[in-house]
């Protein structure tokens, strides 16, 4: 006889539990979102008015600040530039800062997946407890002050660098690696590659990995297994970490700033440059509006691409 006294299970009392106003989508209080809704509004919807409402107003007289009347002239100014004479041309310098922004966020997304699929895939393969600090391991680098990572990678990357010594040290000429481009795609993912590599894990930890031992039984080769197998099993997890990556990369400066020189315009740079040296607020306004206006494109376009992967419900082709 067990030494613990059974307890009667009251059926219908679990049933009214599971009728209660608690448990039926849509019933519980609208204060519950109160806290949230708060923070919404005075950490989100007023600033982003107040960059909207600055983006048509006029340079204050004394430099700082704003004033009005409303005008249309910061946006007039993106795309077109007026003489002595009054006479308005187009101005594409612009656009091509955006165009560079956009370009460079999406090699950083691109180069982010290369790196973040086979690391991720290969964490999932490890055993749990070899799995948790590998994940712990990728978080470390969030420890540290990004301005702080980014002057690291000055000192790699500048002539007297450990790079650069070492390519002298193999009898070739050292690279003008910094400050370029290139010193700011390298230091953009960097940064941004453990927000790919975390969801991406997410999706490979849920892979049955025998899907892939079935497919090489029937005959698939090992790259038919990874487009046709494996990776439409992480799309889900790409996206996320797709979006994770080229939206805060768009708008990044440090990076572009610091290991870029500043020889490179681009548009966070242009922003930073109009609020703190120009001090034109509503121009740096208008480009920020124009920024806002670009990532919600994006997102646009990655939230489609989740619906199309979300419909297809994570199908596996073995071809």
């Amino acid at each position: 006889m067990s030494a613990h006294p059974t307890v009667p299970v009251d059926v219908a009392a679990a049933e009214r539990f599971r009728e209660t106003r608690w448990r039926r989508p849509g019933s519980a209080t609208a204060w519950l979102a109160a806290p949230g809704i708060l923070l919404g509004i005075v950490f989100v919807a007023i600033p982003v008015i107040l960059v909207v409402v600055y983006s048509f107003m006029s340079k204050a007289p004394g430099g700082v600040g704003v004033a009005g009347p409303a005008n249309l002239e910061s946006w007039q100014k993106l795309l077109f530039e007026e003489d002595f004479s009054g006479t308005f041309a187009f101005n594409g310098q612009y656009l091509e800062v955006l165009w560079r922004s956009v370009w460079v966020a999406a090699l950083t997304t691109v180069l982010a997946i290369v790196i973040a699929v086979p690391t991720a895939v290969w964490i999932a393969t490890r055993r749990p407890r070899v799995r948790t600090l590998l994940v712990l391991a990728v978080t470390i680098p969030f420890w540290t002050n990004t301005l702080i990572r980014t002057y690291a990678w000055m000192i790699l990357l500048n002539d007297q660098g450990i790079v650069n010594s070492g390519i002298g040290a193999l009898g070739l000429s050292p690279l003008p690696l910094y400050p370029s481009q290139f010193a700011t795609v390298i230091g953009l993912v960097y940064v941004f590659v453990p927000f790919m590599i975390l969801p991406i894990y997410t999706s490979a930890a849920k892979f049955d990995f025998r899907l892939a031992e079935a497919a090489y039984d029937l005959g698939a080769t090992r790259w038919r297994v990874v487009t046709r197998v494996l990776l439409p099993s992480l799309r889900s997890g790409i996206l996320a970490g797709s979006l994770l990556v080229f939206v805060p990369a768009l708008g990044a400066f440090i990076q572009p700033m610091l290991l870029g020189g500043a020889k490179v315009d681009f548009i966070g740079t242009v922003i930073q440059r109009q609020f703190k040296e120009s001090m034109n607020w509503p121009f740096g306004a208008a480009i920020s509006v124009a920024l806002l206006i670009l990532t919600l494109l994006a997102l646009l376009g990655f939230a489609f691409a989740a619906k199309r992967v979300s419909a297809q419900g994570e199908k596996v082709s073995l071809l």
